[in-house]
Protein backbone atom coordinates (compact mmCIF):
# COMPACT_ATOMS: atom_id res chain seq x y z
CA UNK A 1 0.00 0.00 0.00
CA UNK A 2 1.40 3.22 -0.95
CA UNK A 3 2.52 5.67 2.06
CA UNK A 4 0.38 8.48 3.46
CA UNK A 5 3.29 11.16 1.47
CA UNK A 6 2.97 9.22 -1.89
CA UNK A 7 -0.71 9.63 -1.90
CA UNK A 8 -0.95 13.43 -1.24
CA UNK A 9 1.71 13.83 -4.07
CA UNK A 10 -0.48 12.05 -6.24
CA UNK A 11 -3.51 14.41 -4.99
CA UNK A 12 -1.63 17.45 -5.25
CA UNK A 13 -0.47 16.14 -9.38
CA UNK A 14 -4.39 15.39 -9.79
CA UNK A 15 -5.46 18.79 -8.83
CA UNK A 16 -2.95 20.55 -11.05
CA UNK A 17 -3.93 18.40 -13.87
CA UNK A 18 -7.96 18.94 -13.36
CA UNK A 19 -6.84 22.85 -12.82
CA UNK A 20 -5.82 22.90 -16.71
CA UNK A 21 -8.31 20.58 -17.70
CA UNK A 22 -10.60 23.00 -16.07
CA UNK A 23 -9.38 25.86 -17.63
CA UNK A 24 -9.14 23.97 -21.28
CA UNK A 25 -13.01 23.44 -21.05
CA UNK A 26 -13.31 27.36 -20.22
CA UNK A 27 -11.58 28.22 -23.47
CA UNK A 28 -13.21 25.83 -25.73
CA UNK A 29 -16.56 26.81 -24.51
CA UNK A 30 -16.20 30.40 -25.81
CA UNK A 31 -14.84 29.31 -28.82
CA UNK A 32 -17.55 26.67 -29.35
CA UNK A 33 -20.17 29.14 -28.76
CA UNK A 34 -18.87 31.52 -31.14
CA UNK A 35 -17.92 28.31 -33.56
CA UNK A 36 -21.57 27.17 -33.55
CA UNK A 37 -23.07 30.27 -34.09
CA UNK A 38 -21.38 30.80 -36.93
CA UNK A 39 -21.90 27.55 -38.54
CA UNK A 40 -25.60 27.98 -37.67
CA UNK A 41 -25.85 31.41 -39.21
CA UNK A 42 -23.91 30.29 -42.54
CA UNK A 43 -26.49 27.36 -43.20
CA UNK A 44 -29.75 29.25 -44.89
CA UNK A 45 -26.70 30.88 -47.12
CA UNK A 46 -25.17 27.69 -48.15
CA UNK A 47 -28.75 26.01 -48.72
CA UNK A 48 -29.72 29.10 -50.95
CA UNK A 49 -26.72 28.71 -52.85
CA UNK A 50 -27.27 25.50 -53.19
CA UNK A 51 -30.40 26.15 -54.78
CA UNK A 52 -29.46 28.59 -57.12
CA UNK A 53 -26.66 26.21 -58.09
CA UNK A 54 -29.21 23.34 -58.50
CA UNK A 55 -31.49 25.54 -61.27
CA UNK A 56 -27.73 26.27 -63.24
CA UNK A 57 -26.82 22.18 -62.90
CA UNK A 58 -30.02 22.41 -64.44
CA UNK A 59 -29.20 23.51 -68.16
CA UNK A 60 -27.01 20.46 -68.22
CA UNK A 61 -29.42 18.70 -70.27
CA UNK A 62 -30.25 21.62 -72.27
CA UNK A 63 -26.36 21.28 -73.80
CA UNK A 64 -24.99 24.21 -71.49
CA UNK A 65 -21.91 22.82 -69.84
CA UNK A 66 -19.28 23.71 -67.28
CA UNK A 67 -15.51 22.22 -66.47
CA UNK A 68 -17.08 22.24 -62.43
CA UNK A 69 -19.95 20.67 -63.79
CA UNK A 70 -19.05 17.80 -66.27
CA UNK A 71 -18.90 14.23 -64.56
CA UNK A 72 -15.69 12.18 -65.74
CA UNK A 73 -16.63 8.56 -67.44
CA UNK A 74 -14.18 7.25 -66.06
CA UNK A 75 -12.63 7.54 -62.09
CA UNK A 76 -9.17 6.69 -62.16
CA UNK A 77 -8.23 9.33 -59.77
CA UNK A 78 -9.31 11.16 -56.56
CA UNK A 79 -8.32 13.89 -54.44
CA UNK A 80 -10.22 14.01 -50.84
CA UNK A 81 -9.64 17.11 -48.51
CA UNK A 82 -9.07 15.65 -44.92
CA UNK A 83 -10.37 18.16 -42.34
CA UNK A 84 -9.04 17.53 -38.88
CA UNK A 85 -7.24 19.89 -35.90
CA UNK A 86 -4.03 20.90 -35.66
CA UNK A 87 -4.49 20.05 -31.53
CA UNK A 88 -5.23 17.00 -29.78
CA UNK A 89 -7.30 16.87 -26.15
CA UNK A 90 -10.66 16.78 -28.55
CA UNK A 91 -11.96 13.37 -27.30
CA UNK A 92 -12.29 11.15 -30.33
CA UNK A 93 -12.92 13.97 -32.82
CA UNK A 94 -9.20 13.78 -34.95
CA UNK A 95 -9.60 9.53 -34.70
CA UNK A 96 -13.39 9.26 -35.67
CA UNK A 97 -12.91 11.43 -38.88
CA UNK A 98 -9.45 9.74 -39.90
CA UNK A 99 -10.88 6.53 -39.42
CA UNK A 100 -13.90 7.02 -41.68
CA UNK A 101 -11.69 8.34 -44.33
CA UNK A 102 -9.95 5.44 -44.35
CA UNK A 103 -12.35 3.26 -44.82
CA UNK A 104 -13.99 5.64 -47.21
CA UNK A 105 -10.40 4.76 -49.23
CA UNK A 106 -10.79 1.54 -48.66
CA UNK A 107 -13.67 1.03 -50.53
CA UNK A 108 -12.62 2.98 -53.40
CA UNK A 109 -11.47 0.97 -56.82
CA UNK A 110 -9.69 4.30 -58.06
CA UNK A 111 -5.80 6.03 -56.73
CA UNK A 112 -6.74 8.23 -53.46
CA UNK A 113 -4.70 11.55 -52.70
CA UNK A 114 -4.86 14.14 -50.05
CA UNK A 115 -5.05 17.71 -49.31
CA UNK A 116 -4.33 17.81 -45.53
CA UNK A 117 -6.40 20.47 -43.40
CA UNK A 118 -5.06 20.37 -39.74
CA UNK A 119 -1.93 18.88 -38.34
CA UNK A 120 -3.50 15.56 -36.81
CA UNK A 121 -5.00 14.04 -40.56
CA UNK A 122 -1.71 15.29 -41.98
CA UNK A 123 0.49 13.26 -39.90
CA UNK A 124 -2.06 10.07 -39.79
CA UNK A 125 -1.77 10.53 -43.46
CA UNK A 126 1.86 10.61 -43.26
CA UNK A 127 2.13 7.77 -40.91
CA UNK A 128 0.30 5.41 -43.84
CA UNK A 129 2.45 6.89 -46.49
CA UNK A 130 -0.60 8.21 -47.89
CA UNK A 131 -0.17 10.42 -50.98
CA UNK A 132 -0.13 14.49 -49.84
CA UNK A 133 -0.59 16.76 -52.91
CA UNK A 134 -1.03 19.81 -50.05
CA UNK A 135 -1.29 20.13 -46.50
CA UNK A 136 -2.93 23.69 -44.70
CA UNK A 137 -2.09 24.31 -40.84
CA UNK A 138 -3.38 27.09 -38.34
CA UNK A 139 -6.59 27.54 -39.58
CA UNK A 140 -8.31 30.33 -37.33
CA UNK A 141 -11.35 29.57 -35.34
CA UNK A 142 -12.68 32.64 -36.28
CA UNK A 143 -12.77 31.36 -40.06
CA UNK A 144 -13.98 34.01 -42.81
CA UNK A 145 -14.19 33.24 -47.02
CA UNK A 146 -10.32 34.24 -47.45
CA UNK A 147 -8.65 32.01 -45.41
CA UNK A 148 -9.98 29.03 -46.89
CA UNK A 149 -9.46 30.53 -50.56
CA UNK A 150 -5.64 28.10 -51.24
CA UNK A 151 -7.57 25.26 -49.86
CA UNK A 152 -10.15 25.46 -52.41
CA UNK A 153 -7.70 26.36 -55.36
CA UNK A 154 -5.87 23.86 -54.76
CA UNK A 155 -8.85 21.26 -54.83
CA UNK A 156 -10.50 22.62 -58.29
CA UNK A 157 -6.73 23.09 -59.86
CA UNK A 158 -6.20 19.05 -59.48
CA UNK A 159 -10.21 18.77 -60.54
CA UNK A 160 -10.01 21.47 -63.98
CA UNK A 161 -5.90 19.97 -64.71
CA UNK A 162 -7.54 16.42 -65.20
CA UNK A 163 -5.29 15.08 -62.85
CA UNK A 164 -8.24 13.89 -60.29
CA UNK A 165 -11.50 13.07 -61.35
CA UNK A 166 -12.96 13.63 -58.33
CA UNK A 167 -12.42 15.68 -55.42
CA UNK A 168 -14.50 14.87 -51.78
CA UNK A 169 -14.00 16.71 -48.63
CA UNK A 170 -14.24 14.78 -45.27
CA UNK A 171 -15.40 16.53 -42.29
CA UNK A 172 -17.27 16.17 -39.04
CA UNK A 173 -20.72 17.47 -39.59
CA UNK A 174 -22.22 19.16 -36.56
CA UNK A 175 -25.32 18.12 -34.99
CA UNK A 176 -25.22 19.26 -31.60
CA UNK A 177 -22.67 19.42 -28.43
CA UNK A 178 -22.51 16.20 -27.76
CA UNK A 179 -22.94 14.44 -31.57
CA UNK A 180 -21.01 15.33 -34.60
CA UNK A 181 -20.88 12.97 -37.34
CA UNK A 182 -17.92 12.44 -39.95
CA UNK A 183 -18.91 12.47 -43.21
CA UNK A 184 -17.22 12.25 -46.80
CA UNK A 185 -18.99 14.24 -48.94
CA UNK A 186 -18.65 15.15 -53.22
CA UNK A 187 -17.32 18.47 -53.41
CA UNK A 188 -16.54 18.19 -57.87
CA UNK A 189 -18.23 18.08 -59.55
CA UNK A 190 -20.50 20.19 -58.33
CA UNK A 191 -23.70 18.12 -57.43
CA UNK A 192 -26.37 20.01 -55.72
CA UNK A 193 -28.65 17.13 -55.25
CA UNK A 194 -25.40 15.48 -53.16
CA UNK A 195 -25.01 18.49 -51.01
CA UNK A 196 -26.73 16.76 -47.43
CA UNK A 197 -26.11 13.88 -45.44
CA UNK A 198 -27.22 10.78 -44.34
CA UNK A 199 -27.86 12.28 -40.73
CA UNK A 200 -29.16 15.32 -41.22
CA UNK A 201 -31.14 15.03 -45.21
CA UNK A 202 -32.93 18.03 -44.68
CA UNK A 203 -30.43 20.28 -44.03
CA UNK A 204 -30.76 22.11 -47.59
CA UNK A 205 -34.06 21.73 -49.55
CA UNK A 206 -34.92 19.10 -51.64
CA UNK A 207 -35.58 19.70 -55.35
CA UNK A 208 -38.64 21.28 -56.51
CA UNK A 209 -41.55 19.50 -58.45
CA UNK A 210 -43.60 20.92 -60.93
CA UNK A 211 -42.61 23.64 -63.72
CA UNK A 212 -39.29 25.27 -63.62
CA UNK A 213 -38.72 28.86 -63.60
CA UNK A 214 -37.59 30.28 -66.89
CA UNK A 215 -34.17 32.57 -66.74
CA UNK A 216 -32.71 35.07 -68.84
CA UNK A 217 -28.92 35.23 -68.76
CA UNK A 218 -26.92 38.65 -69.41
CA UNK A 219 -24.30 39.17 -70.32
CA UNK A 220 -24.81 35.25 -71.00
CA UNK A 221 -24.99 31.81 -69.05
CA UNK A 222 -21.46 30.66 -69.62
CA UNK A 223 -20.08 34.16 -68.80
CA UNK A 224 -22.52 34.20 -65.21
CA UNK A 225 -21.13 30.01 -65.21
CA UNK A 226 -17.70 31.05 -64.86
CA UNK A 227 -18.16 33.69 -62.31
CA UNK A 228 -20.12 32.34 -59.83
CA UNK A 229 -19.52 28.31 -60.15
CA UNK A 230 -16.27 28.48 -58.48
CA UNK A 231 -18.26 30.81 -55.99
CA UNK A 232 -20.43 28.32 -54.96
CA UNK A 233 -17.49 25.24 -54.53
CA UNK A 234 -15.94 28.17 -52.23
CA UNK A 235 -19.17 28.52 -50.18
CA UNK A 236 -19.43 24.76 -50.10
CA UNK A 237 -16.19 24.15 -48.57
CA UNK A 238 -16.07 26.94 -46.37
CA UNK A 239 -19.57 25.46 -44.80
CA UNK A 240 -17.87 22.45 -44.73
CA UNK A 241 -15.08 23.56 -42.29
CA UNK A 242 -17.43 25.98 -40.29
CA UNK A 243 -19.12 22.36 -39.12
CA UNK A 244 -15.65 20.94 -39.08
CA UNK A 245 -14.22 24.05 -36.89
CA UNK A 246 -17.77 23.87 -34.21
CA UNK A 247 -17.68 20.12 -34.03
CA UNK A 248 -13.75 20.00 -32.89
CA UNK A 249 -14.82 22.68 -29.86
CA UNK A 250 -17.60 21.23 -28.82
CA UNK A 251 -15.76 17.72 -28.97
CA UNK A 252 -13.07 19.49 -26.86
CA UNK A 253 -15.04 21.28 -24.53
CA UNK A 254 -16.60 17.56 -23.54
CA UNK A 255 -13.62 15.92 -22.93
CA UNK A 256 -12.16 18.42 -20.91
CA UNK A 257 -15.34 18.42 -18.92
CA UNK A 258 -15.23 14.63 -18.59
CA UNK A 259 -11.21 14.75 -17.79
CA UNK A 260 -12.22 17.50 -15.03
CA UNK A 261 -14.94 15.16 -13.75
CA UNK A 262 -12.98 11.92 -13.57
CA UNK A 263 -10.03 13.91 -12.19
CA UNK A 264 -12.07 14.90 -9.33
CA UNK A 265 -13.42 11.48 -8.85
CA UNK A 266 -10.01 10.45 -8.81
CA UNK A 267 -9.25 13.13 -6.08
CA UNK A 268 -11.98 11.78 -3.88
CA UNK A 269 -11.20 8.29 -3.84
CA UNK A 270 -6.97 9.00 -3.43
CA UNK A 271 -8.28 11.65 -0.26
CA UNK A 272 -10.02 8.46 1.05
CA UNK A 273 -7.16 6.48 0.55
CA UNK A 274 -4.87 9.20 2.63
CA UNK A 275 -6.85 9.18 5.69
CA UNK A 276 -7.25 5.69 5.66
CA UNK A 277 -3.21 5.68 5.32
CA UNK A 278 -3.03 8.05 7.93
CA UNK A 279 -5.13 6.16 10.36
CA UNK A 280 -2.95 3.16 10.29
CA UNK A 281 -0.32 5.19 10.28
CA UNK A 282 -1.19 6.78 14.07
CA UNK A 283 -2.76 2.91 14.74
CA UNK A 284 0.43 1.77 14.20
CA UNK A 285 2.21 4.85 16.22
CA UNK A 286 -0.02 3.84 19.07
CA UNK A 287 0.71 0.99 19.43
CA UNK A 288 4.05 1.26 19.13
CA UNK A 289 3.56 3.45 22.53
CA UNK A 290 1.01 1.35 24.60
CA UNK A 291 3.86 -1.47 23.67
CA UNK A 292 6.84 0.46 24.89
CA UNK A 293 4.82 1.40 28.13
CA UNK A 294 4.26 -1.72 28.97
CA UNK A 295 7.95 -2.77 28.51
CA UNK A 296 8.84 -0.20 30.37
CA UNK A 297 6.90 -1.59 33.12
Amino acid sequence: MATAREIKRRIRSIKNIAKVTGALEAVAASKVRRAQSQAMASREYTAAAVDILRELSRFRTEGITHPLLDERIAVDNILVILITSDRGLAGPYNANMIRRVLRFERNQSANVSYIAVGKKGRDALLRRGATIVAEFTDIPDKLSITDITAINRAGVDEFLSGTVDEVYVAYTDFINTLRQNPVVQRLLPLLPEERHTDQKPDRYTPEPTGPHPVFEFEPGIDAILDEILPRFNEVLLFQDLLEALASEHSARMVAMRSATENANILVDDLTLSYNKARQLAITSEMLDIVGGAEALG
